[in-house]
């Protein structure tokens, strides 16, 4: 799966609002996007203490909903978030079970794989790459590029699923670190690229990370601007790398996310209403007060705050914007959370894509 520059590779976590975010996307982004697909977490139910639904009834709709959503091009599939110990019904491997689905299909998907991960699912990893040929995606987090061992490692990881560095995807993935100060951040990735075994061998090479907040709880009332440090990062590694003549990764993100999984019992939550909207350089969030308690009739508003702002990029940008705008003159529905969670994420990813699109590099 060759990734250029001119391509990006956004971390979606595989519900509703993400794939239906996926779905209403112009042909041409669709074009520009090699996603990641993280099979996510199985519910929980607090009130039995169980999961919600089986590892059977949680992947049996999956491949289906990556065909109709995303459709046949190349993606990565990871499942990092599944416990290692689940097993379908019938015995099998949940990964030799996803890759058997999504192959029937017709579906060119590349299985993540990490540095650590336990005998059983090396081997169904092993049994993809060899049954597929479409090789494997290495994702490797910042701790574990900065150490010596990294190269033996590699190696180590090449070796079991029998693939050379050319049949094998590198994401470095920051995940969602201290930005600040972030030339001085620059300035560390830089060296540590440098550094990174087999840099210029990979099929392709890319930077994953966020600076979107972990929680609404963090981002105070009404309209607020925040910082796209993983943006302004990027363009800094643009110039460093280009300078040093260091290959320069593919830009990725977790779009209107946070990578990290918080397990919340929602008969005690009350989610705040919130438009997320990217511009620039910035997350421009406006947030309401809980849907539990005022309901959805306030999105009316909080979309009129978002068409009334200078940054707003007009209804015919992206089918979020068209949302937005129809929302705040009453001519959509206030929808519900999931609703909100694909506005957002679709217009990120047109966003985010004609971005990449124009950067000098590409």
């Amino acid at each position: 799966m060759n990734t250029t520059l001119n391509q990006y590779v956004p971390c979606l976590r595989w519900k509703q609002g993400e794939y239906l975010a996926l779905s209403k996307l112009s042909p041409a982004t669709k074009q520009l996007l090699k996603p990641i697909i993280e099979i996510p977490e199985i519910g929980y139910d607090f009130e039995t203490g169980s999961d919600s639904k089986t590892i059977d009834e949680h992947l049996a709709k999956l491949a289906r909903r990556v065909e109709i959503h995303w459709g046949y091009e190349h993606c990565f599939v990871d499942m990092h978030l599944i416990d290692s110990s689940e097993r379908m019904k019938t015995g099998q491997h949940p990964l030799a079970f996803i890759f058997n689905e999504l192959r029937f299909k017709g579906i060119r998907a590349v299985p993540v794989v990490y540095l650590k991960q336990d005998s059983e699912c090396q081997s169904a990893i092993s049994e993809i790459v060899a049954i597929d040929k479409r090789g494997a995606c290495a994702r490797v987090n910042i701790e574990e590029a900065a150490k010596s061992n990294l190269k033996d490692s590699l190696d180590s990881l090449l070796l079991k699923h029998h693939i050379g560095t050319q049949e094998c995807d590198f994401i470095l993935d920051l995940g969602a670190p201290n930005f600040i100060p972030v030339d001085g951040l620059a300035n560390l990735l830089t060296d540590l690229i440098r550094r990174l075994p087999y840099l210029n061998e990979w099929r392709s090479f890319v930077l994953i990370g966020t600076s979107f907040p972990k929680s609404m709880a963090e981002v105070p009332r009404g309209l607020s601007i925040r910082p796209r440090h993983e943006w302004l990062l990027y363009n800094l590694l643009i110039k460093s790398l280009n300078t040093s003549g260091i290959r320069i990764p593919t830009f990725g993100d977790y779009v209107i996310n946070h990578p990290d999984v918080i397990r919340l019992d929602m008969r005690f939550v009350k989610p705040y209403a919130s438009v997320r909207y990217t511009i620039d350089n910035s997350y421009l969030i406006v947030k309401g007060l809980n849907v539990r308690d005022y309901k959805f009739h306030q999105y009316r508003e909080l979309c009129r705050e978002v068409t009334g702002s200078k940054h707003y990029c007009g209804k015919f940008f992206s089918k979020g914007d068209e949302y937005i705008d129809d929302c705040a003159r009453g001519a959509a529905s206030t929808g519900k959370l999931t609703t909100w969670r694909w506005v957002g994420t679709n217009h990120h990813l047109e966003k985010v894509a004609r971005d990449i699109s124009s950067l000098p590099a590409s």
